[in-house]
């Protein structure tokens, strides 16, 4: 039901190449992450846990600006790329450059100011854990400036394609984190777990960053370091980053906002049920965070090079396959969310069953967006967009609020976010018919419409084994198995046009001969 696209072959390996290099990133770091976080939750327990991730995600609440600035990098420099124009990549290199590190000094000053005074007159932290979360907070503030600073760099690797080296290098970081949990958890000494971690953490955040400047300075020519300021360079991407600003503002009360607002309500506890859910959703969402990182570039480089027919195409076919990959991995932890988080962490705090299943939805309704995102942001003009889109999604935090001040349910703050999602996926598509003529009947038939049928199809058979069946391993194993059957299936002749039929026939045609072989 899909509409034809010829898409040019050698982009096809580029994007398949560097898919593949951070899915072997992605599956190794996605092991030991459950591992990690299973070990971390044990070793800290509930309420250090939830303390660790409430004050972290404070602090990236000062992202605010750098998110923003983040996108500005990316995006031109991947547009000056795909125009070939070597000097005015240099000058956005150093302009950049030298943003970020008056950023990162502006950031330092709102955190001992604001952060401290915030930390410790108005979040919900026991006393005795209020030193400890002291040091978190200062170990989290390191770790951003140190992040903020390196934006460029990571910028330029995602830009240039050169998704070996990130998949490397992040295999080594994995390596890295599971060295500091591993020492913690079996270390013969006595000291405060909590703030070793966080202190430990941020050695490794400094290795990575410093691995990333390093490499970029060796093999880009427009990486170096040098401090430099073209106006014409500021005004664009000062005027691109201020109007981008507000979208960053609305995704981080969606997600850090709401997460202290469950806080102020709820207390650490529910902050620790949150955690763990983010940890399953950024487990099973890197399938597509991957895809994406190796799409993006794609998208942005055909836009500056005129290249609209192929772009819409990558649109269209990246929206839904991220869609299907999120898909397959969410379906059958949304039937058995509880077992697998028995199995997993074998006592977890209250609710985060339901948190599991929520944030899981939430992401399958956000990833039919991502690629409206990036095409939004490769023209540049993004002023109205976000104020309206922007705009809606800042609804999250005041209805959030709301709900948990008459006394809803915690849930209820994702219902939330889950509704305003698919405003904001309407009002996306409103703005890029008129930007750049994207067909919104199209894209709702070829893509939303595409993954509901795809959905349906393949939930139909688990449901009823999910039902019929009682809970341990043998419905688990069963549900598993009809979920990626019934997925797939569903997926390749529902979801799939005749082309990619064929192209995915060859593919397994090609794997087979060389195994065989």
């Amino acid at each position: 039901m899909s509409t034809e696209y010829n898409i040019p072959k050698t982009n096809n390996k580029r994007i398949a190449k560097n898919t593949l290099m951070l899915y072997m990133r992605m599956m190794f770091s996605m092991l030991v992450s459950l591992y990690t976080s299973r070990v971390v939750l044990n070793m800290l327990g509930v309420e250090d846990y939830g303390i660790y991730n409430v004050v972290g995600g404070f602090v990236a609440m000062f992202s605010l600006i750098s998110n923003s600035l983040s996108a500005s990098t990316g995006r031109f420099l991947t547009f000056e790329l795909g125009k070939g124009d070597m000097q005015r990549l240099k000058q956005v290199f150093s302009t950049s450059l030298t943003i970020h590190a008056i950023l990162a000094v502006a950031v330092l000053l709102l955190a001992e100011t604001i952060g401290i005074w915030f930390l410790n007159e108005r979040m919900t932290i026991p006393t005795v854990r209020l030193h400890a979360a002291n040091w978190v907070f200062q170990a989290s503030v390191f770790a951003f400036m140190m992040g903020l600073f390196s934006v460029p760099y990571s910028a330029s690797i995602v830009s240039h394609e050169k998704m070996s080296f990130f998949a490397y290098l992040g295999i080594f970081d994995v390596l890295m984190r599971l060295g500091v949990v591993l020492f913690i958890a079996y270390s013969p000494w006595q000291f405060d777990r909590l703030i070793i971690y966080a202190m430990l953490l941020v050695g490794v955040s400094v290795i990575w960053q410093l691995a990333n400047m390093v490499y970029c300075s060796r093999h880009f020519q427009e990486c170096k370091l040098q401090f430099a300021f073209h106006s014409d360079n500021w005004k664009e991407m000062s005027s691109f980053a201020g109007w981008n600003f507000i979208g960053c503002t609305a995704g981080l009360l969606k997600d850090q906002g709401v997460n202290l607002l469950l806080n102020l309500f709820m207390g650490p506890v529910l902050n620790a049920a949150r955690g763990v859910a983010l940890s399953v959703n950024t487990a099973v969402g890197s399938f597509v965070g991957n895809f994406m990182a190796a799409l993006s570039p794609q998208i942005t480089k055909s836009y500056a090079a005129g290249e609209y027919f192929y772009m819409m195409s990558l649109v269209e076919r990246g929206a839904r396959f991220s869609f299907y990959i999120l898909f397959l991995l969410a379906l059958p932890i949304l039937f058995e969310t509880e077992f697998i988080l028995t199995l997993w962490l074998n006592d977890f705090p209250p609710h985060t069953v339901n948190f599991v299943r929520l944030i899981l939805l939430l992401s399958l309704s956000d990833v039919l967006s991502n690629t409206l995102i990036t095409l939004q942001n490769a023209t540049g003009k993004i002023r109205d967009y976000q104020i309206t889109v922007g705009g809606a999604l800042m609804l999250n935090f005041p209805v959030s609020y709301l709900c948990l001040k008459i006394g809803c349910v915690p849930e209820s703050v994702f219902i939330v976010a889950l509704i305003v999602s698919v405003l904001c996926l309407i009002l996306r598509l409103l703005f890029l018919q008129r930007m750049v003529q994207l067909s919104v009947k199209q894209y709702l038939y070829n893509v939303c419409l595409n993954v509901l049928y795809v959905s349906l199809m393949a939930a139909l058979i688990p449901t009823l084994v999910y039902f019929q069946m009682e809970e341990g391993w043998v419905r688990f194993l069963s549900i598993i198995f009809c979920c990626v059957v019934c997925s797939s299936l569903s997926i390749y002749f529902v979801g799939c046009s005749i082309s990619e039929r064929k192209f995915i026939t060859d593919r397994v045609r090609v794997m087979k001969k060389r195994i065989i072989g």
